[in-house]
């Protein structure tokens, strides 16, 4: 008796094999075997990369208040339609032209420990902010201060992914020793990112590599366990006072 397939997904198509070949219709006929491409896919996803790379392209030149779905959609060669096929607003699809790119710029390196693995990333993740990325996300956040959905769409598609991934490398730094365990995660991850944050929307000073340094150096030593005895001689300097 053939497998009945699933009305959920596709998972359940590509994994039978009807009983009868003549009568095998293609999403069916292999085990593991992915359906044939079809012309109108392919044209679809060549559509998609041709909207996120017009994004790009704006967003080089046009400030993002400026930039709006008819502008990507004719810059892109296609209809506000197919544009909302994919995405419920310009934000959206703002967001994810920048994921396209900034994601394999700023990785979580895996080699070497945990904390080194922290320095590493935040040395990427200033020394991209000081650029276009860095201009694309201070507008993006700019934006949500009048329009929450922009900033629901910044958290849900990048923020809180990014720090799933730097909450897993802290864990492993925090088991090793190598950073304390007395402090909330959270603020250990907010301590990271915050001074990048606010140079990139206050603009006082340069995101550069002295930055990035030094403000390793300093949230690191902040992030270090207390050695033994370290409170001691506060303590003795109380009781003697």
């Amino acid at each position: 008796m053939p497998t009945k397939t699933s009305p959920k997904g596709t998972a359940a198509k590509t994994g039978t094999r009807s009983s009868s070949r003549s009568s095998a219709r293609p999403e069916t006929a292999g085990v593991g075997a992915p359906p044939p491409r079809s012309p109108g896919r392919a044209r679809s996803d060549a559509s998609r990369v041709a909207i996120l790379d017009a994004t790009l392209k704006l967003l080089g030149t046009t400030p993002l208040q400026q930039i709006s779905i008819e502008s990507i959609a004719r810059e892109a060669g296609v209809g506000k339609a197919t544009i909302y096929r994919w995405w419920n607003s310009k934000a959206a699809v703002v967001i994810e032209a920048f994921l396209h790119t900034h994601l394999s710029h700023t990785p979580m390196p895996r080699l070497g420990s945990p904390r080194e693995a922290l320095i590493r990333h935040i040395h990427l993740l200033i020394d991209e902010y000081s650029g276009w990325s860095g201009r694309v996300v201070a507008q993006v956040l700019a934006e949500g201060q009048g329009d929450p959905e922009v900033l629901r769409e910044f958290r849900e598609r990048f923020w809180y992914g990014r720090r799933a991934v730097v909450r897993e490398v802290l864990e492993d730094a925090r088991r090793l020793g190598e950073i304390r365990g007395d402090m909330d995660a959270e603020l250990q991850m907010d301590l990271l990112y915050a001074p990048i944050y606010f140079r990139l929307l206050m603009r006082h000073l340069p995101l550069d590599k002295k930055f990035a340094d030094s403000h390793c150096a300093a949230v690191m030593q902040m992030l270090t366990p207390p050695q033994a005895g370290a409170v001691a001689p506060t303590a003795q300097r109380r009781k003697t006072a």
